[in-house]
């Protein structure tokens, strides 16, 4: 019943392999060797975001693909790097413009920016990663969501952090077993409701975020079974009205089992 964490685990325990698999994909394999042989010759922000190829991967390597078209947005990101406190990058909650700007470090570095290894390997990497939680989004959105939690969690450091990214926001909120509604109420409300009861420092510790991460995947393969028998019709029938708004045993005997320990 509970895929979710039978997928996580499997994935997890031998992610290297899991990776390669990925990565040697046609696609895959074909826009990695076009951006590693081009990426080398970019010199300027221009050359950059001229390569549409180049750019495009560029920014769904680091989770940014829906805002490939703000092009001044991310020539601003890229013009003020990172160093001042006061850079662009740097004043928005969400991070990965942050990540971006240091990979393509052009502020600090010029025309060799595209010689670090942040630049080269280390988007190749993130590529590669992205397109693995993609995939498995296709066959389980919850393992997509597990899988990108497990990424980003030694990132976070503030609530608003992870209110300024929806998947966060929506892994957090199953965990914690709060209705998305809350989404609605006031930014400061919810940042509260976070560290009122989480400690994020405890997301730096690979250990404790296994540990909420098979929390949100018990909670959202539990919350996609009341789904489906409340849906179908036929279960309704045989199970009666109660069926939807109670847990399986086992279910419950899991969530119980996963404790997240502050």
């Amino acid at each position: 019943m509970l895929s979710t964490i039978a997928d996580y685990t499997r994935l997890t325990n031998d992610l290297g392999k899991s990776m390669t698999q990925v990565a040697q994909e046609p696609d895959v394999s074909r826009e990695t060797d076009y951006f590693l042989s081009h990426i080398g010759n970019v010199k300027t922000i221009d050359d950059f975001l001229k390569d549409y190829r180049l750019y495009s991967y560029a920014m769904k390597a680091y989770g940014l693909s829906d805002m490939t078209y703000a092009k001044a947005f991310m020539r601003k990101v890229l013009t003020e790097g990172i160093s001042d406190k006061d850079a662009f990058a740097n004043k928005l909650t969400d991070t990965r413009y942050r990540q971006f700007a240091t990979a393509f470090n052009f502020a600090a570095l010029g025309d060799q920016a595209t010689q670090a290894a942040a630049a080269t390997t280390g988007t190749a990497t993130q590529y590669v990663t992205q397109t693995m939680e993609e995939k498995a989004g296709d066959q389980n959105e919850g393992l997509r969501l597990a899988l990108y939690f497990t990424r980003k969690a030694s990132t976070i450091t503030n609530a608003y952090q992870i209110l300024a990214d929806k998947a966060l926001t929506q892994v957090v909120q199953t965990a914690m077993g709060w209705p998305a509604t809350i989404s609605s109420s006031d930014i400061d409300v919810q940042a509260k409701m976070i560290t009122d009861k989480i400690d994020l420092t405890d997301f730096q510790d690979p250990t404790k975020v296994t540990k909420f991460v098979q929390r949100f995947a018990a909670m959202w393969d539990a919350t996609q079974a009341q789904s489906d028998t409340s849906t179908n019709p036929a279960l309704v029938l045989i199970a009666g009205a109660a069926t939807s708004v109670s847990m399986d045993t086992n279910v419950l005997t899991t969530l119980q089992n996963i404790k997240f320990n502050r």
